[in-house]
């Protein structure tokens, strides 16, 4: 009977690797790395040089509406003669090479998922030029794909958010470290403490006619949310509430957010009458079916530390929702 079943067993293996041979499918390992860090395959000596610069000007370039300056990405160089077995595994590489001029973007090659940039080209020219051209194209995939990644890792201890469903016909993935702070007038706040400080993920909604064509958007968006921050999120002390900074404009970009035109917002916010500020990210949703703009917001108070993965954090959240 054993013998039997062991038979049976070969047999189904055999057949399912070939199933996914036909499919062209391979068996890869799963990928590994820290959060927005890339691997970068590149000789020592360029990396030294105006190449490496090139490469550093475009990934590591400093993040819009982080109060201290922060990389996009966090850059770790291979020499291209010790990139083999568990390097390959990084999530995010680019390798730069010599060889026909181009840009290409692959996914999964030696783990999953993964994304793999190779620039080539046959002078350090024409490499910088490549770099340059697809500057936007790269810093977008690489975002992407850790954004996905860490959605993938907020879904493996998810809050069931059905009160926003229920109330504001909204669904939004967001982890279970997050607690209700307040609830109020289809406005919900909710916090996460870290060691320094806490991070906030805001979701509420506005009429259309808040936001007029004919006006400042930046402005009108600014008065938004210090009216938001004045009846809802009030400061350590009386008569004090969160305000959008006034001495730094917040950057302002059109965007889409499930498939619905959008605003994306980054700035910093201040209390009014209080010495508190931190980042802040903001989308607003047009919703024209229900007749108002969807206000997904993340905001982190993190003193004296790094606040880029906390922003990371929420806008990766935030690109989860669902308007019903």
């Amino acid at each position: 009977m054993r013998k039997g079943l062991l038979i049976v067993a070969i047999i189904v293996f055999a057949l399912s690797c070939k199933d996914d041979s036909a499919k062209g499918q391979r068996i890869i390992p799963e990928s590994s790395g820290a959060l927005n860090t890339v691997a970068v395959v590149i000789e020592n000596e360029k990396w030294e040089g105006q190449l490496g610069q090139a490469v550093r000007n475009i990934l590591a370039a400093p993040i819009d509406g982080l109060p201290q300056e922060e990389p996009l990405f966090s850059l770790t160089q291979i020499p291209p003669q010790v990139f083999s077995g568990f390097s390959r595994t990084n999530r995010i590489i680019i390798k730069i090479q010599k060889g026909k001029a181009g840009t290409t973007i692959e996914d999964n090659v030696y783990a999953r998922p993964q994304k793999f940039i190779v620039v080539s080209g046959q002078t350090i020219q024409e490499i910088e030029q490549q770099l340059q051209n697809n500057a936007k194209m790269i810093v977008s995939a690489f975002k992407v794909e850790e954004i996905a990644e860490k959605q993938r890792r907020i879904r493996k201890s998810m809050y069931p958010a059905t009160h926003l469903k229920e109330k504001l016909g909204v669904d939004i993935q967001y982890s279970t470290a997050y607690r209700i702070s307040k609830e109020e007038d289809n406005f919900f706040w909710m916090r996460k403490d870290i060691p320094t400080g806490y991070t906030n993920l805001l979701v509420y909604e506005i009429p259309l006619s808040k936001l007029k064509g004919s006006d400042s958007v930046v402005s009108q968006i600014i008065k938004i949310r210090d009216s938001i921050g004045e009846k809802y999120i009030p400061g350590p002390t009386e008569g004090s509430y969160m305000i959008t900074e006034k001495a730094y404009a917040p950057h302002l970009f059109k965007t889409t957010l499930n498939n619905k035109p959008a605003w994306e917002v980054k700035g910093v916010w201040d209390v009014k009458n209080a010495f508190m500020s931190g980042p802040f990210i903001t989308y607003i949703i047009e919703d024209k079916a229900n007749n108002r703009y969807v206000v997904a917001e993340g905001f982190a108070y993190a003193p004296s530390i790094a606040k880029r993965e906390h922003i990371f954090e929420l806008e990766a959240m935030i690109k989860s929702i669902k308007l019903e």
